[in-house]
């Protein structure tokens, strides 16, 4: 299974992808993804090796996907569940390499995974949770038709400044009236 738009497309991972993959998360110390993806949360290299060893954990699962464009891996989709007994489910999206940034990549590959969650679970809400120092990630919400759900004030401490934790969230219903989500796949 996979869902594509234009050039895009978001699909499991599999094996082929673990190199890529690898490169694209572990293989630098600092990467410049890692400063607006929840920096104040430590990265860890790991080796090529050890992150082999781990692979059977994120090929063919259904909570983590490549983000694949024009055949090159760029980034990865997931969710968590914040609470699978009530439906509570959080998404995420990272694309790691800076060059694909701004070209509206995420709110693309964003819609189809909105679409994909939507269709294969049985949700009445998603969302996710970002920092107020990432202002691209609050406005792809807004282009999504995400409502800020939540502002917890100055609980995220990086290079020497408070910022405010950010939940926003999007309902079944508000997506379905959505014309985004009437936008046909190509």
């Amino acid at each position: 299974m996979y869902y594509k738009e234009n050039e895009l497309i978001i699909r499991p991972i599999i094996d082929k992808d673990i190199p890529k993959l690898w490169e694209l998360i572990y293989k630098e110390e600092f990467p410049e993804w890692k400063k607006w993806d929840a920096p104040y949360y430590e990265h860890k290299q790991i080796t090529y090796e050890e992150f082999v060893s781990k692979k059977e954990s994120v090929i063919n699962q259904e909570n983590r996907w490549v983000i694949e464009l024009n055949g090159e891996v760029i980034g990865t989709v997931s969710y968590y569940w914040e609470h699978k007994p009530s439906n509570w489910l959080e998404m995420g999206i990272a694309i790691y390499n800076p060059n694909f940034w701004s070209g509206g990549y995420g709110t693309k590959v964003l819609r189809l995974w909105i679409n994909h969650l939507f269709n294969t679970l049985s949700l009445v809400r998603v969302g996710f949770t970002t920092w107020s120092g990432n202002e691209r990630m609050i406005k792809l919400g807004e282009k999504l038709g995400m409502k800020m759900e939540a502002r917890l004030r100055k609980c995220r401490y990086y290079n020497g400044k408070y910022y405010d934790s950010i939940r926003m969230g999007l309902l079944r219903e508000e997506w379905e009236l959505n014309s985004l989500f009437n936008k046909p796949a190509k």
